[in-house]
């Protein structure tokens, strides 16, 4: 089969698409002849060797852990799911024709592979840091960086339980901000004083690493209230960093319940064929994305 991989740390440069043998299902999972795939942030920052505490890895390594596709091997054990139906969810190595999910859902009636690639990892993401956060139902939290993927499924969620939402970004992504809920400003000089004139912020949340825990901490006057999925450097000044995923299995849960009642969607930017990820990881470093990239397979 074809997979994308790398044998060395480094730019986009470094993953190409080779041969390897087919993964199979283990007892407790599932293969999937792979659709699409999720390009999420962690997979770059992993091939440049950024997160190995979290993701031990070792090279040669595969790329990506989000993937939709159609079930043709069910390990022992597993139950509620047969061979053709069409899931989501969570694996290792998901840049590939083939892919083992250890966490997994059935897709709603009416969503893509493509639209739901792009799911299982930001909804996950978006839960733990708005639980992390402690931001409750009639709150105010600011979510700095907020037109990417995590940030259209946080400004979602929140606004599914009624916590209003300040976003920053672009200015071109502003209505963007809006449709999905949020009250929308720019970032940028003088950013600060613009999110205080839109009043009290309870919670902060730093999706972009753009260098804003102290402003964010200012405005919040909590570093407690502060999360950060992007700047290692968030715990020294009191802040908290996210890097480890929760519960997978709930959060796909999560998804299927706001996606079949019409509460969440998040739009695809770009995808791009298997043979063009070192573009797409180019793409989603560079920034200013408005929702998911996906890989077609």
């Amino acid at each position: 089969m074809k997979r994308v991989s790398f044998a060395e740390f480094g730019g986009p440069d470094v993953l190409h698409l080779t041969d390897a043998e087919e993964p199979h299902a283990g007892p407790g999972r599932i293969r999937i002849a792979v659709r699409a795939a999720g390009v999420n942030p962690v997979d770059w920052r992993i091939r440049e060797g950024q997160k190995l505490t979290a993701h031990p890895i070792e090279l040669p390594a595969g790329v990506g852990q989000d993937a939709a596709g159609v079930v043709d091997e069910v390990g022992e054990g597993v139950e509620g799911v047969e061979i053709g139906d069409p899931v989501f969810g969570e694996g290792s190595s998901t840049y590939a024709e083939f892919a083992v999910l250890s966490a997994w859902a059935r897709m709603p009636a009416g969503l893509t592979f493509a639209e739901a690639a792009g799911y299982p990892s930001v909804v996950e993401t978006a839960l733990r840091i708005i639980r992390e956060a402690g931001v409750r139902s009639g709150e105010t939290l600011l979510v700095s960086g907020a037109s990417g993927g995590v940030g259209s499924a946080v400004l979602q969620i929140a606004r599914d339980r009624g916590i209003r939402v300040i976003g920053t970004a672009g200015a071109a992504n502003q209505d963007y901000l809006r449709s999905l809920g949020a009250v929308a400003t720019t970032y940028g000089e003088g950013w600060v004083e613009r999110v205080r004139q839109l009043g009290r912020v309870d919670a902060a949340l730093d999706l972009a690493g753009s260098g804003v825990i102290r402003e964010l901490i200012e405005l919040t006057g909590d570093p407690r209230k502060v999360v950060s999925i992007a700047d290692l450097g968030a715990p020294r000044l009191g802040a908290r960093y996210s890097g480890v995923a929760g519960s997978v299995p709930d959060a796909l849960a999560e998804a299927v319940r706001l996606l079949s009642l019409g509460k969440l969607h998040i739009p695809i930017e770009k995808s791009y064929p298997l043979a063009e990820a070192a573009a797409a990881h180019a793409d989603s470093q560079a920034g200013h994305t408005r929702g998911r990239r996906v890989l077609i397979v």
